[in-house]
């Protein structure tokens, strides 16, 4: 069989799995079938060293009766064919018998795997991104712009205006200070206005004009939904109450439900893609934020956060989505799945020899996607001492 991963056999429907290791790649063998014996010998006339397995060929028995710690019954080993092969491990499978098996021949690659978890989620607000406005001084509502829990606004925009008495005395104090030529008072001055939490522009626009303004407008730092307005006209505030609340909605929450079972395949930082039945054939690309530490105890879940952007506001909260945790993107060697054999002590696959034999190897194996296991480490054969 060519070392040549291109001129290997095309995947058949029988019921053995080979595949060829040469450096970082090749073939392996899958389900074990019955081997058998090189043509042209006859048994009788040929000299039997030891029984053994094929499968573990590093077991020896001195009886035709021995079972291996596989489970399986031995074959004799012939002094001719040992010294034919030059001592080479493993079994010999004729052609004609390789093909009435169908078998099958597969080349290993070097690639990530695909996402193997598909969960379900909600959209929700990003509680990260919150605004809270408050009155920095006690005063009242002189007026309030039109708006209403549940409005989208930009940042910037107008909630009410808010007459603050406390305010307008500091600044008359300011403009007085000013006028003795005082710079050490003067900056004393300034430095309480800002403490009393009047922005540098205003205070900017009370020294160059030389008025008072008691009166600001309250204005939305983020731009996103109003999720509460406290702020009604005429209502005496005390300081620091809070007249507003919005939520920005630049970005939103995806919160998905993943079983308990799968927690492990998830870690922060994590890709993700979901798709809305509002937009179909659309994907929407995140990443997981947060993996919530309470599972359900109902539905035996994890609760994790994946942060989407969201342009457009499009991505309303409330909305179901089906969301395709990204696989992990560090290359690894993967081969079929039914190529990995278990025998419940150990994990094997069938390396296909240049000689056109075959012999086991115990490899590691870490996660499985698409049909495909990828290593844990590498998918280097593992050595047993």
């Amino acid at each position: 069989m060519s070392m040549d991963a291109r001129h290997a056999v095309r995947w058949g429907a029988g019921a053995l799995a080979i595949a060829l290791v040469a450096g970082g790649g090749g073939y392996w063998i899958g389900q074990r079938g019955e081997a058998t014996r090189e043509a042209g010998s006859t048994p009788a006339a040929r000299k039997i060293l030891y029984w053994y397995d094929p499968m573990v060929p590093a077991e020896h028995y001195d009886n035709p009766n021995s079972l291996s710690s596989m489970g399986m019954k031995t074959q004799p080993k012939y002094a001719d064919e040992t010294s034919a092969t030059g001592a080479t491990p493993g079994i010999s499978i004729d052609p004609a018998a390789r093909q009435n098996l169908g078998l099958r021949v597969v080349a290993a690659e070097v690639g990530s795997l695909p996402s193997a978890l598909s969960v379900a989620g909600t959209i929700d607000f990003n509680q990260r991104n919150v605004a809270i406005i408050q009155a920095r001084s006690g005063g009242f509502v002189t007026h309030v712009y039109s708006r209403a829990p549940g409005d989208v606004i930009g940042a910037g925009a107008p909630i009410a205006d808010i007459q603050l008495p406390e305010w307008g005395g500091a600044q008359g104090e300011f403009l007085a200070v000013k006028r003795l030529g005082r710079p050490d008072l003067t900056a004393a001055a300034r430095q309480r206005l800002r403490l009393l939490g009047m922005s540098d522009g205003l205070i900017a626009h009370v020294e160059r004009s030389g008025l008072t303004s008691g009166t600001i407008t309250i204005t939305s730092p983020i731009a996103g939904v109003i999720q509460s307005l406290d702020a009604q006209q005429g209502v005496t505030l005390a300081q620091g109450q809070t007249l507003a609340q919005v939520t920005g909605i630049g970005t939103v929450w995806l919160n998905a439900a993943v079983p308990e079972v799968q927690a492990g395949m998830i870690k922060i930082g994590q890709s993700a893609k979901a798709t809305l039945s509002a937009f179909p054939g659309e994907t929407f690309t995140g990443r997981v934020v947060a993996i919530l530490p309470t599972a359900q105890a109902d539905s035996r879940t994890l609760t994790i956060r994946i942060e989407l952007a969201n342009r457009g506001g499009r991505l309303k909260p409330g909305m179901f989505a089906s969301v395709s945790l990204g696989g992990d993107q560090r290359q690894a060697l993967l081969v079929p799945s039914e190529a990995v054999i278990r025998t419940g002590a150990r994990i094997l696959v069938m390396l296909a020899l240049a000689d056109g034999r075959y012999r086991p190897a115990e490899v590691r194996v870490g996660t499985e996607g698409g049909g495909r296991p990828r290593s844990s480490r590498d998918w280097l054969p593992v050595k047993r001492s």
